[in-house]
């Protein structure tokens, strides 16, 4: 069986790409890959991890949690996303390391499920963005606090995938940047579903009426059907045209706090992020969905 693990990162789709799968949930049952709702399985798999501490589980204990999250036989696919799956924020850098418990539960996974093909998915976000809003979520008393030593110009996505690549080395690994989902968003979908690209689905477009206005929405929508693109590469170029046009301020633009930081600080940050999203696209044994 294929499982489609979608990791996070925290503070990246707030659940919004689980759901436009879980719109498809009939294309997806004709097609033999399950959905369930997180409710069967978060719990379940974190506690269940948690429980054996690192100790080998029981020759049952996969049956036991497939029985429990999937109603009918063993699917072709199994899909299941929880971008707080290696951590809460509070404890992004737990012991003053970069998703420090990775290790720990993607070797849980692996044991949880030694004979199934796993498909890891993660999605990447610029630290200057990424940091401030974990650090809000995390509640911690001070930003210092929340990194707990970790010097937040040396935060490296490459270095997290790198670790993900040695504890893993058979799965499959996809990654994108936050920054570009509405330009991908239906080819997330689908990638992570296990469609094909030529399917049709429900739910493409969700991320992108989240953030463009009314107005420009209708306007994109018979501008598509008038005009249907040719290829993924078109389609992402009329919508980047609407976004330039009818994107919802608000909803677009993010101001970037980060505390004790200059803007010199925050331009050296993002630089480096470039740098370190090409070094991923470049990795061979990574999948990189880029616009």
């Amino acid at each position: 069986m294929e499982i489609a693990l979608h990791i996070g990162a925290n503070c990246t789709d707030e659940d919004l790409l689980l759901k436009s799968i879980l719109k498809n949930a009939d294309l997806l049952a004709a097609n033999d890959i399950s959905a369930p709702g997180p409710s069967t399985y978060r719990r379940l798999i974190r506690e269940t991890i948690q429980n054996l501490n690192g100790a080998a589980p029981a020759p049952d204990t996969r049956q036991i949690l497939l029985d429990a999250i999937v109603e009918d036989d063993d699917p072709n696919r199994l899909v299941m996303s929880n971008t707080n799956f290696i951590c809460i924020p509070n404890r992004i850098f737990d012991g003053g390391a970069f998703y420090g418990q990775a290790e720990f539960k993607l070797r849980a996974m692996l044991q949880l499920f030694p004979q199934d093909e796993l498909d890891i998915y993660l999605s990447l976000r610029d630290p200057v963005t990424f940091l401030p809003d974990a650090y809000r979520r995390s509640k911690a008393d001070s930003f210092p606090a929340f990194m707990q030593g970790f010097d937040p110009h040396n935060m490296r996505w490459s270095d997290l995938v790198r670790r993900i690549r040695s504890i893993a080395p058979e799965a499959t690994l996809t990654c994108w940047c936050n920054e570009d989902t509405p330009l991908i968003w239906a080819e997330l979908v689908r990638d992570i579903a296990g469609l094909t690209p030529d399917v049709q689905i429900t739910g493409g477009f969700d991320l992108l009426a989240s953030i463009m206005s009314k107005e420009g929405m209708s306007r994109f929508l018979h501008y598509m059907q008038a005009h249907p693109p040719a290829n993924d590469a078109q389609k992402r170029r009329i919508i980047a045209a609407f976004l330039d046009k009818y994107a919802i301020a608000e909803e677009v633009e993010e101001v970037v706090d980060m505390p004790g930081m200059t803007p010199e600080d925050i331009e050296d940050m993002s630089a480096a992020y470039d740098e370190d999203v090409l070094r991923i696209a470049q990795m061979p044994d990574v999948t990189f969905i880029m616009p």
